[in-house]
């Protein structure tokens, strides 16, 4: 199967798209139809009235600082809901208050937060909510002033990250840069590609697209694939600095 990135002139839903899009397509206006995926390792979420409209509330440049917060970690839980349903389980029985057996499943293996600092640390919490007491790891990545590339700055992630599945997080994803020496982070200390899941809100084709031929075991959630970049690298339509609306303005 193609891994390029098509952008479609028609609503199309995605290839890779969990649970239906409940929409008609004669309902959907062009501006809430998220660009075409051809690649089984990138999801995006189900293309429902309450997501697009979740992130109409955060794109809104008249949103303010509290609904945006409180609107975006709405889209981070769904994110985050999404991202564990692509950990591995094992079947496991157990006995129900009425005496009864119950043939169900666990989850195998450890798992672990990854945020790229600092937007990724708003999506900190969400994973938090749904898996108690889970680690969390750190890495801090910022643009090289005098060559414009990504540099790594400082990172802290658990020691037996190697043993674990992990799931990295950034809202917004650009060029793919700070993802791609993110994942060569998780890498150098011994996490397998494919037990990585990155999960963000708005992502560019560029950016996937470069991604996932970087690494096409690496699995990716996002809410939604905007039209592309502009020649600032910006995303567009996106939403702004994630960064600078959740912590500052």
């Amino acid at each position: 199967m193609s891994t390029k990135l098509e952008k479609s002139d028609s609503p199309v839903a995605p290839t890779r798209c969990v649970g239906p899009d409940y929409r008609s397509e004669r309902q959907k206006p062009m501006a809430t139809v998220s660009t075409r995926i051809e690649s089984d390792n990138v999801t995006i979420l189900p293309q429902t009235p309450q997501l697009i409209a979740l992130l109409t509330i955060i794109r809104d440049k008249n949103t303010d600082r509290g609904d945006f917060i409180f609107y975006s970690n709405r889209i981070i839980r769904l994110l985050v809901e999404e991202g564990l349903n692509h950990l591995p389980t094992v079947e496991h029985t157990v006995t129900t208050p009425v005496g009864r057996p119950y043939a169900g499943l666990i989850f195998q293996g450890k798992i672990c937060g990854v945020s790229i600092m600092r937007a990724g640390e708003a999506m900190e919490q969400g994973l938090r909510d749904c898996c108690r007491s889970v680690r969390i790891g750190k890495i801090l990545i910022q643009r090289d002033e005098e060559t414009a590339l990504p540099k790594l700055f400082y990172d802290k992630l658990p020691e037996d990250i190697a043993e674990r599945w992990v799931l990295l997080l950034d809202p917004m994803f650009a060029t793919g840069g700070s993802a791609i020496m993110a994942v060569d982070v998780l890498k150098s200390r011994g996490v397998p590609e494919e037990r990585i899941l990155f999960l963000n809100l708005i992502a560019s084709p560029e950016g996937i697209n470069k991604f996932i031929t970087t690494f096409p075991k690496l699995r990716v959630v996002t809410a939604f694939v905007d039209k592309g970049l502009d020649d600032k690298n910006y995303i567009v339509p996106g939403l702004g600095d994630f960064g600078d609306r959740f912590y500052t303005m």
